[in-house]
């Protein structure tokens, strides 16, 4: 795999890493390469600025952290004591769960 494939490739599955970000990743991966080299492999491949391509939907966001969505509410609750019960009530979100069907 050439260098600038590897650029490509950390930019496309890290959208909000900018090119001194994949600089530093490549740098602890043993590359010797520069930011400066950086940035132009990803102008030239028409790659738009970190900020940009990090824009993704709240469809996508929840898609792809939907292993570790909780849904959290905290609430009172007034006893017939006339005491006062504080409860955080929490609850996990799993994607739904795909059956296999084998004939």
């Amino acid at each position: 795999m050439e260098i600038g494939d590897l650029v490509l490739r950390l930019a496309r599955e890290n959208p909000i890493w900018g090119y001194r970000r994949i600089h530093g990743e490549l740098s602890r991966l043993g590359f010797r390469i520069g930011a400066s080299t950086v940035w132009p492999i990803l102008h030239r491949a028409g790659v738009d600025p970190a900020p940009t391509r990090s824009a993704i939907s709240s469809r996508q966001f929840l898609r792809a952290q939907a292993k570790s969505v909780l849904a959290v509410d905290f609430f009172t609750v007034d006893t017939v004591l006339l005491k006062r019960l504080y409860v955080l009530f929490a609850v996990e979100r799993s994607p739904p769960a795909r059956s296999t069907c084998s004939g």
